[in-house]
């Protein structure tokens, strides 16, 4: 199980964030959008599972309840960010 930690490399987390992003993309997103859009699923890379909450809080909760330790990848159904943060215009 991969760790995230001072002692990962900076390419071994950039694989685990683009497994992430190939599980949702690949098999992830037929099967929670339009259903789920807006909610946040916390992907497991190793192991592909996945689960949807309404915030990164309760996704972490029903993965913990279903056994699964992470890491966690999160993501907005239906999005390509969990959050996007924009600076205002001056």
């Amino acid at each position: 199980m991969l760790r995230i930690d001072p002692q990962r490399t900076r390419e071994e987390i950039e694989r685990f964030v683009e497994r992430a992003k190939e599980i949702y993309r690949d098999s992830l997103a037929a099967k929670l959008e339009p259903a789920y859009t807006g909610k946040i699923v916390a992907i497991e890379p190793e192991t592909g599972a996945y689960f949807v909450g309404e915030d990164e809080v309760r996704a972490s909760e029903q993965a913990r309840a279903a056994g699964q330790e992470g890491p966690f990848y999160f993501l907005r159904v239906g999005s390509l960010y969990t959050h996007r943060l924009i600076t205002p215009r001056r």
